[in-house]
């Protein structure tokens, strides 16, 4: 997993509650596990106007011209702006896997379903909970600019506008340390790997029959 830095991106707007995962990653596409692919089936039935297969040639698919993403310049988006309730529904992983796979680093959002926010952390995008209040504000100023961009600060936990307004938000200590460190659950594993070693030749020579 790669080191959560400081960055500027574009942010897209998903002005819609309750946004499941079976809308952000259908279905049939869940059969790989392997992290990587699903960006381009992201948002999969919203994005295209034909139903999509595993194997399809996505570039001979009909796309959706008024779903927010096939626009420029919200196709190069790192962050998604959401409404109430993101990422509810079933507990895939695949959904974290597709919007990072997209480019998504950061989606903010009133409130995200618990396994879902649990589940960004894991794969390095960042879930930052903001108040109704707070991305009301937002979303009217991404109405009002073209190509509108925010930097997250994740270290010290700041979200800015290009006019030098500044958002905290709360982070859990120890996910800010996983993400600004690159640390996945093996990476945790790997951080203990001497001792995983000296455990093993300790045990395989007390009881040599199990090696």
């Amino acid at each position: 997993m790669e080191k959560f830095q400081k960055f500027t991106g574009i942010v897209a707007p998903m002005d819609r509650a309750n946004v499941d995962t079976d809308a952000i990653i259908p279905k049939q596409y869940l059969k790989s596990i392997k992290r990587t692919g699903f960006g381009p089936n992201l948002f999969d039935d919203w994005r295209y106007l034909d139903r999509g297969e595993p194997g399809t040639d996505n570039n001979e698919r009909r796309v959706n011209p008024d779903f927010v993403l096939n626009k420029t310049p919200y196709k190069y988006a790192q962050i998604l702006l959401a409404r109430e309730n993101f990422g509810c529904g079933s507990s895939r992983e695949h959904a974290v896997w597709a919007l990072a796979d997209f480019g998504f680093k950061v989606v903010i959002a009133p409130s995200f379903a618990d396994i879902f926010f649990n589940n960004s952390f894991k794969s390095g995008l960042l879930p930052i909970v903001l108040s109704s209040t707070v991305v009301d504000q937002l979303f009217e100023e991404l109405d009002d600019h073209e190509d509108y961009q925010l930097s997250i600060d994740l270290e010290n936990q700041l979200v800015s506008n290009s006019a030098g307004a500044q958002i905290p938000f709360e982070v859990d200590e120890f996910r800010k340390h996983c993400l600004l460190n690159g640390l996945d659950d093996t990476g945790l594993t790997l951080q203990h790997a001497e001792k995983i070693k000296s455990f093993e030749k300790q045990y395989y020579q007390q009881s040599p029959w199990l090696k």
